[in-house]
């Protein structure tokens, strides 16, 4: 015959501290994990926008510049302000003026009268003739920067692209 004991309906105080430690432990580890988890995803989304955003301006720039009569190319910069070799001025083979430029935090596409912002979070622009001897070839480099949380930000460099102009 088995004999079965009866139990009152209360906890142990053994099991009431345990919870509270428990509990104690998740209270804490619980905001900073969540904090991180929160950080990363902010983080990896903001690497991910400015890399689609550069690639987009170089995309850009690459197929202007391609079609640009090489005795147009102008490199030099907007204002006394903006860096230095920070703006392109060309023609293209269908006789439009066509430029490239940093603008504050701003890349300015103008073509003709037609003005587009290709980014708004540029850092650092740079074009320049890597050979002195080709004038064919331009580089660019370019740096790309974004606000992320608590005043900290991303930057993201453009490994500077070399770009052949075939007129």
């Amino acid at each position: 015959m088995v004999k079965r004991t009866r139990r009152n309906g209360g906890y142990s105080l053994t099991e009431m501290m345990l919870v509270v430690a428990i509990l104690g432990i998740l209270s804490t580890v619980g905001p900073l994990l969540i904090t991180q988890t929160n950080k990363f995803f902010l983080m990896t989304t903001t690497k991910a926008d400015l890399q689609k955003e550069a690639r987009a301006a170089m995309y850009v720039i690459n197929r202007a510049l391609r079609q640009a009569q090489s005795n147009s190319i102008t490199i030099d910069r907007l204002a006394a302000g903006q860096p230095f070799y920070s703006r392109i001025t060309f023609t293209k083979i269908q006789g439009t003026t066509m430029s490239f430029h940093q603008n504050g935090n701003q890349l300015i596409m103008t073509q003709g009268t037609n003005i587009k912002i290709l980014t708004k979070n540029v850092r650092y622009l740079a074009f320049n003739f890597p050979r002195s001897e080709d004038l064919t070839i331009v580089s660019i480099g370019m740096t790309l920067e974004k606000a992320t949380y608590g005043g900290q930000t991303k930057a993201l460099h453009m490994a500077s692209e070399k770009v052949r102009v075939m007129n």
